[in-house]
């Protein structure tokens, strides 16, 4: 039998999602998949893609394509519920940092006439 991992995830407000048994073989991907799909839906700007979460664990964040077992911190007890933090990217307006970047402003102006 494989390893399972009990996992609780704790939202940005201290709500969490879980706790949820994962075998240690499970990608990050995978387990993002599932925070998307039991994202509560009363929460404002949660994450649309899998993209838009980054899972922390022991203070690293997790890579897609790792598995849990890969990335289970020695800390970590098997028989314990882990608890790993979800950061979700902000929804970003597509064209607003490029022209908020190309104004110029009054502390970077030059004054050529000198």
């Amino acid at each position: 039998m494989s390893e399972q991992l009990e996992i609780k995830f704790r939202l940005h407000d201290g709500s969490d999602i879980g706790p949820r048994r994962f075998p240690a073989a499970t990608s990050v991907a995978t387990v993002k998949e599932s925070i998307l799909a039991q994202w509560p839906k009363e929460k404002e700007n949660g994450p649309r893609t899998v993209n838009d979460v980054k899972l922390i664990n022991a203070g690293k964040v997790l890579e897609n394509n790792r598995t849990l077992g890969e990335c289970k911190s020695p800390i970590c007890d098997a028989a314990e519920v882990t608890t790993m933090h979800v950061v979700v990217r902000p929804p970003s307006e597509k064209g607003t940092e490029k022209k908020a970047s190309k104004q110029p402003t009054e502390n970077n102006a030059v004054d050529c006439k000198a």
